[in-house]
């Protein structure tokens, strides 16, 4: 069953880079959990529509999102840290924060588990949007299908 609004986030591990350049987990709690957050999980880094739609548009519109209170963006995807990092480097994605989910981990605690395996990508993350509040989720956008509509960060910016 999939996260509601009022929900807490789930805990679970995550990994980012350290400064050495090797995955360090991050609890998803520690991670999301303080302040005005605004998480968005794409099924694949340098998948087309992530990289040329989804991404960019958050990362045009960090200064908006920080402007409406925002303390925070994420992006969270099912690779790993290295390709996350290699992503947001490609990207330019200055100011946005990188989760790998290696595992799927956090996508099934979530509830927002997509079967990409036509695609030849396995168990991969729904297309969403977030907003979480000291770590309780207050709005939650899922795409439907394999559009970016109501998860873009101009979607979200008319949710805050």
């Amino acid at each position: 069953m999939a996260i509601e609004v009022g929900d807490r986030i789930p805990d679970v591990t995550l990994r980012v880079l350290d400064e050495g350049g090797m995955p360090a987990p991050v609890q998803s709690s520690e991670m999301l959990g303080s302040g005005k957050v605004v998480l968005f999980a794409v099924p694949g880094a340098f998948t087309p529509g992530c990289s040329n739609v989804h991404l960019p548009g958050y990362i045009k519109g960090a200064a908006d999102l920080a402007g409406k209170g925002v303390d925070k963006v994420v992006c969270v995807s099912v690779n790993d840290a290295w390709t996350m990092n290699a992503w947001a480097q490609a990207a330019g994605a200055e100011g946005i924060e990188m989760a790998a989910d290696g595992n799927g981990d956090f996508a099934e605690a979530m509830g927002l588990v997509m079967d990409g395996s036509g695609f030849g990508l396995g168990s991969r993350s729904r297309r969403y949007a977030a907003v979480i509040e000291d770590g309780t989720l207050t709005a939650l956008e899922v795409e439907p299908g394999g559009e970016i509509g109501v998860s873009s960060c101009s979607s979200i910016l008319g949710k805050l």
